[in-house]
């Protein structure tokens, strides 16, 4: 099955995406699942997941976070409560690990982002993300060989037309529970193609105004 699982929604503060125009695309490209994970908060995944139920779409929805810590940001799948942010990686996964989470480590080589992860308790390695452009998934998926770490893919979408270009096919069952299995014991792989620059630079300038229009709401 042919999974994105990094997504974001209007939930994140540098994206707009409606949760509905994310399922449906999702559908449309053919995934099998998807995992939005919006910062710092389930609520993407939640209302995803009712939404796909309720029309009865051909679509798994993982539960899924981005959590901020005081290094960088972790991925936890499969859970259905928030987790603080603030704290540091270890403290994070220590959570997570409580509330039966599958820990991911996204982009770990981009600024801002946690980089080695040795040591960390971690389930797998973001080694495909469609904004990486300057070899930090080269640099990711060489420290997950190292370390043993399953790999993983994901677009990192913030706008529609970039979702499913980074994808992670997993082999597993079509249910939550399977997937998630399967992350764990690294029957995944990562593959898609890099996101237009244009697109890149468009996203980040939509942040921008929109944090902008949020901070003067404020």
């Amino acid at each position: 099955m042919r999974f994105d699982l990094h997504i974001h929604s209007k939930y994140s503060s540098d994206s707009g995406l409606a949760i509905e125009d994310i399922v449906k695309k999702a559908v449309q490209k053919g995934l099998d699942g998807i995992a939005i994970c919006d910062h710092n908060t389930i609520a993407g995944s939640y209302h995803a997941s009712k939404y796909v139920t309720k029309l009865n779409l051909p679509l798994l929805v993982l539960p899924g976070v981005e959590v901020s810590t005081t290094l960088g940001h972790l991925i936890v799948l499969g859970i259905r409560e928030n987790i603080p942010a603030g704290m540091t990686p270890g403290e994070t996964i220590m959570i997570a690990r409580q509330k039966g989470g599958v820990v991911i480590v996204p982009h770990p080589f981009k600024i801002r982002s946690i980089g080695n992860v040795e040591g960390l308790d971690i389930d797998a390695i973001e080694t495909f993300n469609s904004r990486c452009f300057f070899g930090e998934n080269e640099q990711a998926r060489k420290m997950a060989m190292e370390l043993g770490k399953p790999q993983v893919g994901g677009s990192d979408s913030h706008m529609l037309g970039t979702i499913g270009i980074g994808y992670t096919e997993i082999d597993a069952e079509p249910d939550e529970t399977s997937v998630l299995n399967a992350i764990r014991n690294g029957k995944t792989h990562p593959g898609g193609k890099n996101a237009p620059l244009y697109i890149i630079i468009i996203q980040v300038f939509r942040g921008v105004l929109r944090r902008l229009r949020t901070t003067r709401e404020k």
